[in-house]
């Protein structure tokens, strides 16, 4: 970790906002005109309790901003020696302002076109509430259109502690198809998606998936990812799509929502049956319109099993990473860069085997990436899996040198000290995100509770210098929320409250909010100029709805902002600063969720619980499986027995 001194949460309460408190060095300065005199400001904030991210000035009360940049930050009377006739000046009323939070790892393009259509149970606090959206929303949902349910949650989060059964969701939703995916490991289809989707008894079980069955081999509706996620991607991709416009429309719609949370910018890791370029029409369109709220660099995910090498050889040539601007541009390749590299996580399952070819595979796409000096990164879960890998990267080093070329694992839950010291010798880093928050309780009961202390190592990463992003791995896989990571960061604990983590193996709320800022700026190749409220560095900041650094831990799970500022111009407001922010813009198509629920849920009381239904209800039993942990961890499947 650097040895210079990060204020501790202590330190930071202890700060108090007076003009006293704050004493501008030379490092800064007054920013100053050739004459001499204060360079006039566009936006001045005040009276804040701002931390910086800036070693050199950590704790301020006051910043201002010129075109899409700081220019100065200190005590206010200082500050305000910037205002001129035309300055907007914004009193913080003393709320605590931090730089936008970045995630280095998130599926914003994919999940722009796709959010208006889904219906979100991220934060919703009872399986009662979740099914009872599901219902309301077949009922508004015009045909041939489904109800998703794509990710986000996990039955640890409900108050029943339990997923929904299929009987259920085919009671609140006999006629509109639905799909609800749980993480990875399955998807939950109704009667009227499995005929959507044409699948009957007729029906092979696909290459990697299982279809669940009843006796007289019927599929039932539960789809479940083993030894991968292949038959979730393929039937879920077999869904409507929005048209352009609505998908316009729902990729606005979703950056607003990340900026409701603070997020100012992302690092798209691509994803399955996104296509370069076809898939990136939109989110093109919106950058050339100047319509993105939220800061994209995004990564080319290779999409043809046996041709990945053809995909890279053709994009190396049609593009380059840093094509674009400081709003919207390449970064490079993955997080897919050979299908038979894929070691996708499925803790209720066996650690996969990565097949044997895999070294070939990969070793000619990290060959063709060097030498066209694109930085990469890779899908990493498995301490095994990362060791093959990083044995193919030491051989390509070794003929084509990364000299510096800039790489990474994403996720590495299970990596061993070893692994991240051929990580930090090849120059690489890792991107950690919260999966763990949603899949803790399964992890345990699979590996133990002393391997989940570890899983992932983050202090151990930091402590050996090697370069750290904090990041979500939505909206598959969990929540898009950053303040549900943040909360897993410092409090070690997943979702449902199950305690991961020693106290050696947690963040201070400083480090956490580090890791979200300037953490993942180096995953971009942008650390000079985002994560940090310093001059020159881009203005993109948060003034939050209570304060991070003192709020109990269990509410930093519900913190959001107030004002959101990307480039020194507001893209969300509520509350005393509603006024500032830019006309909303109306949710299309009309039927979507988005329209009534918006996305993640704000945190409330559960309502009444739902009662499990009778044992044979409507010409349909239902047996559950049950096994319990030492952690309480309840699995439940079902199988549905027509009769």
């Amino acid at each position: 970790m650097d040895n210079e001194h990060t204020p501790s949460r202590r330190e930071f309460l202890n700060w108090t906002v007076t003009t006293a408190a704050v004493t501008l060095g030379g490092w800064a300065g007054i920013a100053r005109t050739a004459s001499g005199a204060p360079a006039t400001a566009d936006l001045i904030v005040l009276n804040g309790r701002i931390a910086t991210l800036d070693k050199k000035q950590p704790l301020v009360s006051a910043f201002a901003v010129k075109g899409d940049r700081f220019i100065a930050m200190g005590a206010d009377a200082d500050i305000m020696l910037h205002r001129g006739t035309e300055t907007t000046v914004i009193d913080a009323k003393g709320r605590t302002v931090i730089p936008g939070l970045n995630d280095s790892h998130i599926h914003v393009i994919r999940g722009g076109l796709n959010y208006n259509m889904e219906l979100r149970w991220d934060g919703v606090p009872s399986l009662a509430d979740a099914l009872r959206m599901l219902r309301d929303q077949a009922r508004r949902t015009p045909p041939p259109q489904w109800v998703r349910v794509i990710g986000g949650w996990t039955e640890f989060q409900f108050a029943e502690r339990r997923m929904p059964t299929l009987q259920e969701i085919n009671e609140v939703a006999p006629e509109t198809p639905v799909f609800v995916l749980h993480l990875y490991d399955r998807a939950f289809v109704n009667g009227a998606g499995l005929r959507a989707l044409g699948y009957s008894k007729d029906t092979p079980d696909p290459i990697g998936g299982e279809m669940q069955r009843d006796r007289h081999g019927n599929p039932t509706g539960l789809l479940i990812a083993k030894p991968n996620a292949l038959i979730l991607y393929a039937s879920l991709a077999k869904g409507p799509k929005l048209p352009y416009q609505d998908q316009l429309n729902s990729t606005r719609q979703f950056m607003r929502e990340l900026n409701r949370l603070g997020v100012t910018s992302a690092i798209d890791a691509g994803g399955g049956f996104q296509n370069y370029p076809d898939d990136y029409a939109v989110v093109e369109e919106l950058a050339r319109n100047r319509q993105l709220t939220v800061r994209i660099a995004y990564n080319l995910f290779t999409q043809r099993p046996k041709g990945e090498l053809e995909d890279f050889a053709k994009w190396v040539k049609i593009t380059h990473p840093g094509n674009g601007d400081d709003f919207y541009r390449v970064n490079g390749a993955g997080e897919m860069l050979v299908y038979s590299a894929a070691d996708f996580e499925d803790f209720l399952e066996p650690r996969p085997d990565l097949v044997p070819v895999m070294e070939d595979e990969l070793n000619a796409v990290i060959r063709l990436l060097v030498k066209s000096r694109w930085p990469f990164r890779l899908h990493a879960t498995y301490d095994e899996s990362i060791s093959r890998f990083l044995n193919v990267f030491e051989d390509v080093n070794r003929a084509v040198p990364f000299d510096g070329l800039r790489w990474f694992f994403d996720h590495a839950e299970m990596i061993t000290p070893r692994n991240m010291e051929r990580v930090k010798e090849l120059g690489g880093g890792i991107a950690i995100q919260d999966r763990m928050a949603f899949q803790g309780e399964y992890f345990i009961n699979r590996y133990g509770p002393k391997a989940a202390e570890v899983a992932p190592p983050i202090t151990q990463m930091l402590h050996m210098g090697i370069p750290v992003g904090a990041g979500t791995d939505a909206t598959r896989v969990s929540s898009y929320n950053p303040w549900t990571s943040l909360y897993w960061l410092v409090t070690g604990k997943t979702v449902g409250g199950t305690a991961l983590y020693q106290q050696a193996n947690r963040l201070d709320r400083m480090e956490a909010l580090r890791l979200f800022t300037q953490g993942s700026s180096w995953f971009s190749g942008e650390e000079t100029k985002k994560g940090a409220i310093g001059v020159g560095q881009l203005a993109d900041f948060a003034i939050l709805s209570e304060d991070y650094f003192s709020v109990p831990e269990e509410d930093i799970k519900g913190l959001e902002s107030v004002l959101t500022v990307v480039g020194g111009k507001p893209v969300y407001a509520a509350k005393e600063f509603e006024p500032l922010g830019p006309s909303l813009v109306p949710v299309s198509p009309d039927w979507s969720p988005v329209a009534v629920y918006g996305g993640h849920m704000k945190a409330r009381r559960p309502s009444a619980l739902l009662r499990a239904p009778a044992a044979t209800t409507g010409g349909i039993a239902h047996t559950h499986k049950w096994a319990k942990g030492d952690y309480g961890l309840w699995r439940l499947g079902c199988d549905c027995f027509a009769f």
